[in-house]
């Protein structure tokens, strides 16, 4: 798990019984050292009513799209299941507002000129569209001081029409992204970075306000495919504030045995064998081959690593940090990258902001 980005040779074969990473240059598609774009600090792209709680719920309904089967594997379709999920906020926030008049409202802060983060922070502002949320938007120059990003920030933080804020990441270097993310106000945080929202979710007997949203996606993923937590053992690959950690965290409060394997971890591979579910977020393209995998295992695949493909007429495609090649003869469920827990972060996020707008009017 070095910090160079790798990629397995002959990902498409499934009887790759070597774990041996070569360089990107070997395979077909070399990766794109895109500044970020294989970092899990990005967010693709965040809920107070029962079928959207991180928690586990009996009543929690089950994707009712048409099961794809490949091989062996079941495949969780994240879009079906994030489709699912704005329809339900959508119908939310309606009676919301014919009950109370309250609508909702996301604010996102920009900060320079990234063209990646602005196709996130545009996609964030069709979600909301889409499902009746109010989005603003403040873009900052790049040569901001900290001062002004913090001004803006304490702005929405004083508007009672504003339930949720979100700063895109990454920041400038010059910029503490700690000290700004820390600025925003805890009952606003939908992106359930503050230190109070992970230190309660690392407690028990404590509940966060809110819950980072792609781990929280992970977790909807399995709740709405049936598939069983309590009792199972599952590896949590990397150990990031943004993914890792609150996946584990979750995971243990759904009562499983978790292990979290990280880039100081011994014999990988025969850790992440054992595990009945996996979810990986790491960073690194195909680190993940079948052969360390239970067979049956449930894997949630986190992962966004870009390499050029000539094909495309990107110019490059998106793969995970699982061999989906692989995968998908050995477990018995996969998510597909992309496709997977990509579409689930927006859907969480959109439910954050919603549980939030419903906890500060007091809304069932």
């Amino acid at each position: 798990m070095a910090s160079m980005t790798m990629i397995p040779a002959d990902c498409s074969s499934s009887t790759a019984a070597t774990t041996r990473l070569l360089p990107m240059s070997c395979h077909k598609g070399k990766a794109l050292h895109f500044s970020r774009w294989v970092s899990l600090s990005n967010r693709l792209t965040a809920s107070s009513f029962p079928s959207l709680s991180f928690k586990a719920r009996a009543s929690s309904p089950l994707i009712s799209a048409k099961i794809v089967i490949e091989n062996a594997a079941k495949v969780i379709d994240g879009k079906e299941v994030a489709k699912q999920i704005r329809k339900e906020i959508a119908v939310e926030i309606s009676r919301m507002k014919d009950a109370i008049g309250v609508v909702p409202g996301l604010a996102v802060i920009l900060v320079g000129d990234r063209k990646d983060s602005a196709t996130y922070v545009c996609n964030k502002k069709k979600a909301c569209e889409a499902v009746g949320i109010n989005s603003f938007e403040v873009h900052v120059p790049e040569n901001s001081t900290e001062q002004e990003l913090l001004d803006s920030i304490s702005k929405f933080n004083e508007d009672p029409s504003v339930h949720g804020i979100l700063v895109q990441l990454p920041l400038p270097s010059h910029m503490n992204e700690e000290k700004i993310l820390n600025a925003v106000g805890i009952e606003k945080d939908v992106d359930g970075f503050h230190p109070l929202n992970i230190g309660r979710l690392a407690m028990r007997g404590r509940e966060p306000l809110f819950v980072p949203c792609t781990p929280k996606g992970c977790i909807e993923l399995l709740h709405r495919y049936g598939i069983e937590i309590k009792g199972k053992r599952a590896v949590v690959i990397g150990r990031s504030n943004i993914v890792g950690m609150p996946a584990a965290l979750l995971l243990q409060r759904e009562d499983a045995t978790v292990t979290i394997v990280h880039s100081r971890t011994k014999n990988p591979e025969d850790i992440i064998k054992q595990a009945d579910i996996v979810i990986s977020a790491v960073g690194q393209a195909n680190m993940v081959r079948g052969s360390w995998l239970k067979p049956g295992a449930v894997v949630i695949d986190v992962g966004i690593n870009p390499v050029e493909d000539a094909e495309s007429p990107r110019g490059y495609r998106l793969i995970g940090d699982v061999c989906y090649e692989e995968a998908i003869e050995v477990a018995s469920a996969v998510t597909p990258v992309p496709g997977g827990v990509g579409p689930m972060t927006i859907a969480m996020l959109l439910s954050n902001t919603l549980s939030s707008a419903k906890r500060v009017h007091n809304f069932r």
